[in-house]
């Protein structure tokens, strides 16, 4: 299906972006998920059955049946590993988060293991910056693939505009690690995404950053209206609707 769509539309790969842009991306995005904070490189929700690791919050489940949203810590640790990165015996890229649930992962909040894993993290910045980078780059063709022929010149159109500009493309990397490329089943409420995929058909086909920004924070609103109530999504959507309008400013 990705050779069709290669002949049918070019698919432009972003640039290869200099170490100080990585670098700017991945301390905004790290802000964004946790203020910044060393502490907050390990964390778990209150609601939900996973821990967020890292500068982008990567989700990291637990042994048992894995929740409907992306799991991208093992895919994280594996990329270290492929840039030459040590890793703790027992951080194995292939296994489950350790903690079986929150309360033993705050319980554990200081213990050796906890305190090496956020070293890890904390010595990994410019490695997770271009991890980040890259899950974009992987996203253009993914999302593509699940379009009519119709669709894909405006999803297309809109993607490259706005990797175009500095502003533009720290938007797309934050919101495509923040809620996902939006292709897949398991991550809809009614029916309906909440991924880039979903921002991206939602603004204008000449759209800019603050139509991207406004785009998104509408996409999300509908998530929380179709969400179900137990989740109490509500509580979130404030957080969610500043850090998407900070786009365009």
């Amino acid at each position: 299906m990705l050779t069709l769509l290669t002949t049918l539309l070019p698919i432009a790969l972003l640039p290869a972006l200099p170490s100080s842009d990585l670098e700017s991306i991945g301390k905004r995005v790290w802000q964004n998920e946790a203020a910044g904070q060393i502490s907050g490189l390990t964390a778990w929700n209150s609601g939900e059955a996973f821990a967020s690791l890292g500068i982008g919050h990567f989700i990291w489940y637990p042994a048992g049946p894995k929740g409907p949203f992306e799991e991208s810590f093992p895919a994280l640790l594996l990329f270290l590993q492929h840039n030459g990165k040590s890793l703790p015996e027992w951080l194995k890229p292939g296994g489950p988060c350790p903690w079986p649930d929150r309360a033993a992962f705050l319980k554990d909040a200081s213990s050796p293991k906890m305190v090496e894993l956020r070293t890890l993290l904390a010595s990994t910045i410019p490695l997770q910056s271009l991890f980040l980078a890259e899950r974009l780059d992987r996203a253009l063709p993914a999302m593509l693939e699940t379009l009519t022929q119709a669709k894909r010149a405006q999803i297309h159109a809109n993607f490259e505009r706005l990797a175009g500009s500095a502003q533009g493309r720290f938007a797309l990397i934050d919101y495509v690690n923040f809620k996902g490329e939006g292709t897949k089943a398991s991550e809809r409420y009614q029916g309906q995404g909440w991924g880039l995929l979903q921002v991206l058909e939602t603004m204008p086909p000449t759209g800019t950053v603050a139509d991207f920004s406004h785009a998104a924070a509408e996409v999300l609103a509908r998530r929380v209206r179709n969400a179900p109530p137990e989740r109490g999504e509500q509580r979130w959507l404030p957080g969610w609707t500043n850090r998407v309008k900070d786009y365009s400013r």
